[in-house]
Formats: structure tokens, sequence, C-alpha cells
């Protein structure tokens, strides 16, 4: 037979020293906890109710005898009590259920006596027995809550019947029933246990009574009942678990019943007299054999152990509350137990060594993880003490997730002890606990231990897709333990395509493999790998990388969708893995320019191509010769070492003069096909290409963008500085032209250039004073004083052109002077005729009306212009000739003209500006009088001026 183990898992309170109050003096009938008191009924009809420790609170008489049964609500602090009272007729029964509220009470005086008494609020009185419902004795009572205020309360009767009674108690609004135990013989009747399992929407109601275990589901009218066992119990020993088991107690063992009938049974010799069940423990009292002191045992089912064992005096009534078992004995003793704590009852089992019991108790009692893994722990660490290793690492492997690995990595990190190791280790990554250290670690012990197969499977086992690994630290052990295959695989499976092609191409240069993977990734996945790993590639492969940065920047192999906005990347974006390889790159972008005309980026390609077309030398320094700076922008370094020419001035081997002046012709080519005419900026850096063009020494390309630009003296200054005459020339014939919008300023520049060249350049001068003297652009003298700085130059150069301009000035000059006598012969008339007017008379001789051609005849108007008009004819105009009028009119408006202009300084500015001859301007203005003297107020004169 099975031999249980028995611990001390409980103490007994205060060392048992409890009794039952002394005001406490008739017999105990029946007891009942809940809600942190503890009720005891009486054969004297009184009903105490007792404090935690079993302190006596109050007491009031329930029933004029004796308490039969009673129970408290959990739900409510009510208490229903079945107990005898005064027969009201012979024929009504004297056997009444009552309700107390415990929360309503009230005081009363006593008979007899000056004290009072706490009494609690009687709410309903229920006569048990009618006429419907014969009477009989009782011998079991079991009351269920269910929804408030409603409750179902079964009373078990000797003659093999329950009467059950529902509904609201406290306001008698209730049904009653019976239902009926069959195949109940004559006095083996008496329903000895109820017990009530709720199972969903369904009551259930075991009866247990000496011959049977019947079940009857309360849901249906009638009930319906289920015969469980054709044996049942004749003693009190009937009990409910926590999961709505029923438990009965026979001689011979403890068995279990389930709404489908027996379950387990527990084979515990001698007579059950009591059992119960608290917090998953079955408690049995055991009648002595051999003595009259019983026997209280507390079992752990689940564990196969006693928890507790004592024996007692004779027990009476067995109770639960205040997380104690309460036994009170037939002499009023008590007995309170209590559970230990885990600590205490594991402290107990650690000293015994016995572990095994320790890690079922915890499971057993749900305790927190933290604690089921402190003792696996402890175990593991008694079976490592013993080198019982692989026990030992079984349960550090159950402590994973609680317990710091290191503890445990440490222990087997000797190498006699590395398969230990790798099992933990391999659990720490298939619950995903494990960190990068750890992952590097299992690898190293795989690859120690030479174990491909289980490389394979920690790399190639998946859970859901994911990888219980981090994927960076799994490829960097493989590849420095040469598992290049293995880190490749992790890295495709992962997505992680830029460590699949550096391991292609820095670790096995495989090149080829590396392009077709890239070919076969979506454009951003296969943008981003090229940007990280275009040099190497460029470097060994450039052709074909050409080929796959063309179809990432292109439409080209990807159809067409009506509605989609495909974001192609930009060729600027990769200049960087270009960065020592000029040439490919020029090829690169000038593929792309032949296939895409209207690019986002063409100015920024148009400017490096400039700067790869017109540097001097494609041939970039090797590595040891220049020192990358990772920080600096990548296009200005392409700059700075493409556009940057031989130190010594020759030409480097690998770029003779043929492959420079095609590189020109693209680059000038490029300047005048980015600058259409119909732009007014081009699609390229004009700056940069200036730069670029001083730097490389391209005149053609300068002299194109500064004549775009319209900056013609920088144009004429590239021709002096190559003191190419005829060019300059021809230059200024073309551009100097105003007739065309050109600039004939030019033409004076050029002669200042001859002016100061210090060479005999006879002809080039003749040249210029030509279409000098046919603009009129300088005057003589100003010819005279620049050409005199060149000594080369000799008086014959100029002599015809100053004999034309002296014959041109004095056939000026005659002309002025005529002009001169004929205006002060004007002048004099007119003063003549001033004065004539204010000293002599004016005889007016007309005979005709201007206007109408009559008579004239009186009333007449004479005007001093010797027009003579009809009064009638003149109407409202008195004061004017109306013949005149308009002439006199336009004069005022010319001189208001000339006023309003001459306060328009700007105006005055820009003529003598623009004008050949700037004096003849001015003179223009005082000959007009609009330019006047100030008054000496410092006002201006009523008719304007500066």
């Amino acid at each position: 037979m099975y031999q249980w183990r028995k611990f001390e898992f409980f103490e007994e309170k205060h060392g048992g020293k409890y009794k039952v109050p002394d005001e406490i003096t008739a017999e105990i009938k029946c007891c009942s906890s809940g809600r942190g008191k503890v009720s005891i009924g009486c054969d004297d009809g009184n009903v105490s109710i007792l404090d935690r420790g079993l302190k006596f609170n109050y007491a009031f008489q329930a029933h004029s005898s004796s308490v039969l049964f009673l129970q408290q609500l959990k739900q409510r602090n009510y208490l229903l009590t079945i107990g005898q009272d005064e027969q009201i007729s012979p024929q009504a029964s004297s056997m009444c259920l009552k309700v107390f509220d415990l929360d309503k009470t009230q005081m009363e005086g006593q008979e007899g006596t000056s004290t009072s008494a706490t009494v609690p609020d009687c709410v309903q009185i229920l006569r048990i027995f009618t006429n419907q419902f014969p009477e009989a004795k009782i011998t079991s009572f079991l009351v269920l809550e269910e929804t408030p205020p409603i409750l179902l309360i079964a009373i078990g009767l000797d003659n093999g019947s329950i009467y059950c009674i529902k509904g609201d108690i406290a306001r008698e609004r209730i049904t009653r029933f019976t239902l009926r135990v069959e195949n109940a013989s004559a006095g083996h009747a008496a329903v000895t246990g109820l017990g009530f399992r709720s199972d969903g929407p369904d009551i259930l109601l075991f009866a247990v009574t000496p011959s049977s275990v019947s079940l009857f589901n309360l849901q249906y009218q009638p009930a319906k009942r289920q015969t469980l066992d054709q044996i049942g119990c004749d003693t009190k020993s009937v009990a409910m678990s926590d999961r709505s088991e029923l438990i009965i107690g026979r001689p011979e063992a403890v068995y279990f019943y389930e709404d489908d009938g027996r379950g387990p049974c527990w084979a515990f010799e001698g007579e059950k007299k009591f059992l119960g069940w608290f917090r998953g423990y079955l408690l049995c009292v055991i009648a002595g054999q051999r003595s009259t002191k019983d026997t209280f045992n507390i079992y752990d089912l689940k564990n196969r152990l006693i928890a507790h064992s004592a024996t007692v005096n004779e027990v009476s009534h067995v109770l639960c509350e205040w997380g104690n078992i309460i036994l009170i004995m037939a002499d009023k003793s008590a007995v309170c137990v209590g559970e230990k704590d885990m600590e205490s009852k594991l402290d107990v089992l650690f000293k015994k060594n016995l572990y095994s019991v320790a890690i079922n108790l915890v499971q057993t009692q749900q305790a927190d993880a933290a604690a089921t893994a402190e003792v696996l722990r402890k175990y593991g660490d008694h079976l490592y003490s013993k080198q019982e290793y692989d026990e030992a690492m079984a349960q550090y492997i159950h402590t994973i997730g609680h317990l710091e690995p290191s503890f445990v990595i440490q222990k087997f990190l000797d190498a006699q002890r590395i398969h230990n190791l790798t099992n933990y280790l391999e659990n720490l990554h298939e619950k995903g606990l494990a960190s990068k250290d750890h992952t590097t670690l299992l690898l190293n012990c795989y690859t120690k231990l030479k174990d491909v197969d289980k490389l394979n499977y920690f790399i190639k086992s998946e859970d859901g897709g994911e990888h219980k690994f981090d994927v960076e630290t799994v490829i960097r052990v493989c590849r420095a333990a040469n598992y290049h295959e293995h880190a490749m695989y992790v890295a495709k499976k992962a997505g992680r395509h830029e460590l699949y092609l550096k391991i292609l191409l820095e670790d096995l240069g495989r090149y080829d493999e590396a392009l077709q993977y890239i070919s076969s990734l979506n454009p951003s996945q296969a943008g981003v790998t090229v940007k990280e790993y275009g040099k190497i590639l460029i470097e060994h492969k450039p052709k074909e990388t050409i080929l796959i940065l063309l179809k990432l920047c292109t439409e080209e192999g990807k159809p067409a969708k009506k509605d989609t906005l495909t974001m192609l990347p930009s060729p600027v974006d990769f200049l960087n893995i270009f960065v020592h390889h000029p040439k490919s790159l020029m090829d690169f972008l000038e593929k792309y320019t032949d296939r895409v005309n209207d690019s986002s980026a063409q100015v920024e390609i148009h400017n490096t191509l400039l700067e790869l077309y017109l540097s001097y030398d494609l041939t970039f320094p090797s590595m040891s010769q220049y020192s990358y700076n990772g920080d600096l922008d990548d296009k200005e370094t392409i700059s700075s070492a493409v556009s940057k020419p031989s130190s010594n001035g020759k030409l480097p081997l690998n770029d003779d003069e043929k492959s420079r002046a095609i590189r020109r012709e693209k680059g000038l080519r490029l300047l005048k096909s980015a600058w259409p005419s119909d732009l007014e900026n081009p699609l390229y850096d004009v700056d940069l290409a200036i730069i670029l063009c001083e730097m490389n020494a391209f005149r053609e390309g300068l002299l194109f963008v500064y004549e775009n630009m319209k900056l013609y003296k920088e144009v004429i200054s590239c021709y002096m500085q190559a003191h190419d005459h005829e060019g300059l020339i021809a230059c200024c014939k073309r551009l100097g032209d105003s007739g065309k919008g050109g600039d004939p300023t030019l033409w004076a520049d050029v002669l200042q250039y001859f002016g100061e060249l210090g060479e005999d350049c006879s002809k080039e001068v003749k040249e210029v004073l030509k279409y000098i003297e046919r603009d009129d652009i300088l005057p003589p003298i100003v010819v005279l004083q620049t050409l005199s700085q060149n000594p080369c130059l000799t008086l014959s150069v100029i002599k015809d052109y100053i004999a034309r301009k002296l014959e041109q000035e004095s056939k000026l000059i005659e002309e002025d002077r005529q002009a001169v006598d004929k205006y002060q012969e004007d002048t004099t008339a007119m003063r003549k005729e001033i004065e004539d007017l204010r000293t002599n008379a004016r005889i007016f001789q007309l005979s005709k009306c201007t206007a109408c051609t009559f008579t004239l005849d009186l009333p007449a108007v004479h005007f001093m212009c010797m027009h003579s008009y009809h009064l009638r004819c003149l109407g409202d105009n008195e004061k004017e000739c109306p013949e005149c009028a308009p002439e006199y009119m336009s004069v005022l408006e010319m001189k208001r003209s000339l006023e309003r202009n001459s306060r328009d300084q700007d105006q005055f500015f820009q003529k003598v500006k623009d004008s050949k001859d700037g004096f003849s301007v001015i003179a223009d203005y005082f000959g007009k009088g609009i330019i006047s003297k100030t008054k000496p107020d410092g006002n201006t004169s009523t008719n304007g001026g500066f």
C-alpha cells in the first residue's frame, strides 16, 4: 500500500489553547461560518455570534427550543436557522425556518434583569411542514445563493425526500417542491448529505443516502434524477470540493463524484466522522480505533502527502474561517490550525533535500513564477553538487525567464560540459530570451563541436517565420568561423540584403552572383544595396553595374500601370560609388541622359558631366596617394579630384590628346544643348561652368557662357588675354553693333587695349577707328590720348581720322554760328516789338468781324494780335482771341510739361548718360529754361529746376 509522507505544513495557533466562550452553556447542535463570523446554535434555542479568535460577541434567542441547523450566507449578511418553536395548533408543525439580518440589530431588555441584549432583526419565519408537505425528521440542510435575493434551500428528510424552497425568502415570494430519492428501502432512506453544483445555466443537486448517491438537475420541471452510485454514506462525512465535486467518506476510502459518476478514490482506513475542504486540501477526522480520541489529517491529494496530522479529542464540528481550520470538540474546547507560509514549508523540504516534493508543492499551490524558479534553481544546484550535470541542466532549463542566464552559463563553461551548455543556450533561444552574447556563445559551441547538423537546425528552423536569435550576431560569428553559406542563408531569410551582399563581395568575391542577386530585389532594396556596395562592384564589374543602375533609374523593364506613380531613384544618389572611377561615371551619366530627357536632377547631372568633360585628367589617383574623407560630399570629392591638372603640364599616358579633345567637344556640345535659346537660365550651374572653363583653360566654353549671359566685356577680355586680334575685332563687329542690340562701348575698350598693347597694331587700330568714327563713340581728343600710350603707333595711323573729324567740326561750328546769328536777329526783332507794344498805341483798322466776317459794328473787341470781333461773337470767352488761343495754349502746355520734367532728376541723368554728347543735353535743358537758379531762401522758382 502506498505510504503517504507526512509533513507539518500546518501549525496550531496559540499552541491550540482555544475553547468555546463560557457564555455558551448549552449543548452545541450546529455551527456555521462566514463573513468573518462564527455562528453556534444550541439546544436551548440560542444562537451565539463569535468574532476572530472565538471571542464572544453576542447571543440571541432564535427559537423557543433547540436550533437544529443554521447557515451563514456569503453574499448577504443573513443567517438562516432551522429549529423548533411553540406550536400554534396541534395540527401545525413546530419546525420553523427563520431568516435573520445580522446588519440590523436592536437592543432588548431581558426579563427580570436590568441588562439588555443585542438581537438581530428576524426578516422572515416560514413553517417548513404544511398539509402538502408532511412532517418528517430533518437530516440535512443546505442553502444555495443564486442572484440575490433569490435563494434555493434544500432540506433533506429521513424518509428519502428533499423539500426545496426557492425564491425571495425575506418577502415570502417562494415556490415549494419535493424531490424523491427513489429505490430507498425502509430504514435506509435518510438523506445524509446534500451538495449544490452550478454547471453553466444548470443547477445540480447531489443527494446522499446510506444506499445511494443521486444527482438532480433542477432546471427541468420536474427535476431529472440520475443515480451515480448504489452505495452511499450513513454519517455526516459529506463535503464539496472547490471544483464542485461531491466527497463522501466511507470506512475503506474517500470517494469523489462528479456529474457523470464516481471519480477518483483515495484509500484512507478508518471511520470518517467529518470531511471538509480547505484551499485544495482534504480535511478528514478519523475516529480512533483503540481510544476515544480522533485523528485529524490534512491531505494534499495532488502531491500525495499528509500536510498535517494530529490526535485530538472527540470532534463535534469542523469550520473554516479567518484563513484557518477550526475544530470544535465535544468538551467545548477548540483547536485552530493555520497553514504555514510557503517559505517555511520549503525550508522543511530543503532540509530533507526533498526538492521534487518542493517543486510539486509550489506548482500545485500556484505560487508565482519567481518562487518556482528559485526552487528549481536550488534543486539544480543540489544536482550539480552531486555531479549529475544532465539532471541539473534539466532543472536550470525550467528557470529560464526568471534566473539570470549568466549564473548557469558560468557553471557549464568547462569544455567537458559543453553539451549541457549547448542544450541550455538552445532552450534560451527557443523561448526568445537570448541576447547577442548568448547567440555568439551558442554558435561557438556548435563550431567547436563541429556539429553542422545542429547548426543547420538552429539557423534554418523557424517558428512562425520569425528567427529566435539576433541576425547580425549569427552572421558575424558564422563569417568568423568560415561558415559563409550559413551566414548567407540567415541574411537572405531575414531580408538583410546588405549583409548577404557583404559576404558575397568581401568574403567570397562572387561578383556575378552579387549582381544577379541585386537584380532580383525590388527597386527600393536594390537601390539601397547598390549605394552601399557599388564601389566594389564598379571596381570589378563596371559595365554590369552600370546596366543595373540604368534599370533602377529609368522605366526600363518596368510594366507601365495606369494611375500608378513610380518614384525612380536619381542618378545623383549613386555618384558616391564612382568616387575612384570617373570614366565609368561619365559612361553612366551619358547613357542615362540619352534615355531620360526630363529628369528632375538634370542640373546636377549636367554639372557632373561638365566636370568630367572639362577635367584635364580622368585618371584617378590610387588609394595610397589619395585619402578619401567619408565626411565630405562624394560629389565634391569627384570634382576636386578630376578637375585638377597635372603638375608637370604633361598628359598622362592613359589620357592622350585625342581623347581629351573628344571630351572637350562633348563639353561644348553640352554647354550649348543645355542652354536653348528659349530658356533664360541654362540646365546647369552657370557659376560652376565658368569656374570649370577657367580652371581647365577651355576658352570656347567660356566664350559661349559669357556671350549667352550678355557679358560682352568678359568675352572680348578672353580674346585680349589670348592676343587674338582677328577674333577680337570680329567679335566686336558682332557684339558691338547697337542696331542689333549690341554694346558699342566695346570698341572703346578695344581701342584702350591697343593703346596699351606696346606693339605695332596699326592695321587693327585703323579698323577700330572706322567703327568708332561711324558710331561717333569717342571724341577725337580721347582717341588721341588713348593711342598716345602706345609708342609703336605713328601719327599716320590717325591722320586721316583726325582730318575728317576736324572737317566735321568746322562744318558744325559754321552751322552753329549761322544759327546764333539768326537767333540774335529774331531776338532783336522780338524785343523791338515788345518795346513798341509798351510805348506806342496800336491802331486797329479791321472792318469785318474775324469770327462771322460781317461788318464790324459796336460793341466790338480788339485783341493785340490784330484780330477784332463782335462782342456777341465772343460769347463767354472775352479775354482770349479765339483764333490765336490754340497756339498760345500749346505753348503753355509745352511750358508746363517742361516744368514737370524739370522735377524728374532721374530722367535728366539718364538722358545725359545715354547721350553721346552729354553737354548738349545740359545745354538743351538750359535753353528751354528748365534749369533755373534757386532763390536766396533756398526754394526753387515757380517753373521748377534742379
